[in-house]
């Protein structure tokens, strides 16, 4: 079976996109670095910033649930939390992947 996939849509409060913005990538950052089981955490934002999408991979579920049940991931909820109008989760299993390598200047 291949990979478990996250994805997680944001729409956050005005006047809390900056905040939101930087709590995320640092949370983002902790997860690659500590979480052995997570190894892909894109983190996207709409042109107008009222939202932030999400884009993760885990080895299994077994790694995401021990990613929620980290003190960084617990931490940036209760950060994050007033910020939030809306939080919409999707689950996945990864079947495979096309891609080719990123050129800078593009």
């Amino acid at each position: 079976m291949g990979e478990f996939v996250v994805t997680v849509t944001f729409s956050i409060k005005a006047g809390h996109t900056v905040e939101f913005r930087e709590a995320m990538l640092a949370n983002a950052a902790d997860s690659i670095a500590l979480e052995p089981g997570c190894w892909l955490f894109d983190v996207c934002e709409a042109a107008d910033g009222a939202e932030i999408f999400l884009y993760e991979i885990y080895d299994n579920k077994a790694a995401f649930d021990a990613h929620l049940a980290t003190e960084h991931f617990r931490r940036f909820d209760r950060l994050v939390s007033p910020w939030v109008i809306e939080k919409r989760i999707a689950t996945y299993v990864r079947l495979g992947v096309t891609t080719r390598s990123h050129k800078s200047g593009h």
